[in-house]
């Protein structure tokens, strides 16, 4: 399997069958997103509210314990683009629709066995209506932060142009790794549970929670080991400092992304055939 991965002769065949197929089946994945979304507050007493008051309740959540709590604030750095609240939201908003993505990959192709078992249904679409759904939480997030920073902070920084670009990569990003989480959790059901203890840890391994110089520098070395970490910078150097403060970060997330979403395309349509065996 990992041969037909590497192998540079099978890469402009997988291209071309990505284009293809996200082409023909655009129209069924809206479809299937737009019902995934609905299916998710559907009889809730607030229903569709929950689209909108999940992510600002978590928000909140995070907000009131390290920024007014623990009141952990900015030690460095002039201007009002440097509010600890902004640093914060940079980060988790990002990383709280990739953990979302991860918790519905890992089980998607278990959860919807009957649609994988039709010969005719395009089981790919299936991981990416998930990461669809939960861009859509994101593009939330994100609205109500900068609405933050220009209403609070008086702070509006042309950086926040590149958004869409970052949110594009970090949807290539979360497409590719569910690819691989919803291919492995059809043989291996405790990936759900690695995938939980993962996120749950995760949030503290990446440049979230903390400023600049908060961690000895021994500890701030390995954020450069975590791949979730260069997300992170380019999201806070997008929305906080409205300036490119980590340059490479610019350069191995997109790469990463981009890499990642091709990589996770082959793995999936490499098992995709041995499915129906396990479900």
């Amino acid at each position: 399997m990992f041969k037909a991965i590497l192998n540079p002769a099978g890469h402009a065949a997988a291209l071309e069958q990505l284009v293809s197929l996200f082409s023909r089946h655009r129209q069924l994945t809206w479809e299937m997103t737009k019902r995934e979304l609905q299916e998710r507050y559907a009889g809730q007493a607030l229903g569709a509210f929950w689209a909108i008051g999940h992510p600002v309740l978590m928000m909140a959540i995070y907000v009131f314990v390290f920024a007014y709590v623990f009141r952990i604030r900015f030690q460095e750095g002039p201007g009002p683009a440097l509010d600890y609240t902004a640093y914060l939201l940079a980060g988790l908003i990002p990383w709280l629709a990739f953990q979302d993505a991860m918790h519905k990959g890992a089980v998607v192709v278990v959860n919807s066995a009957g649609l994988v078992k039709q010969v005719v249904f395009p089981v790919e679409i299936l991981p990416f209506k998930g990461v669809l759904a939960s861009a859509f939480t994101e593009v939330i997030g994100f609205t109500i932060l900068l609405g933050y920073c220009a209403l609070k902070l008086s702070s509006v920084q042309w950086t926040w142009l590149l958004l869409p670009l970052l949110v594009g990569c970090q949807i290539l990003a979360m497409t590719g790794v569910c690819y691989v989480l919803a291919a492995f959790g059809t043989f291996f059901r405790d990936v759900k549970d690695i995938v939980l203890l993962f996120t749950t840890a995760g949030l503290y391994l990446m440049p979230v929670l903390y400023t600049p110089g908060m961690v000895p520098g021994s500890i701030e070395g390995l954020f450069y080991l975590n791949p979730f970490s260069y997300m992170v910078w380019c999201y806070q150097d997008a929305v906080v400092y409205g300036a490119f403060v980590h340059p490479v970060a610019w350069f191995v997330y997109p790469s990463l992304s981009a890499a990642c979403f091709y990589i996770g395309f082959r793995v999936f349509r490499k098992l995709r055939p041995l499915f129906g065996n396990v479900l």
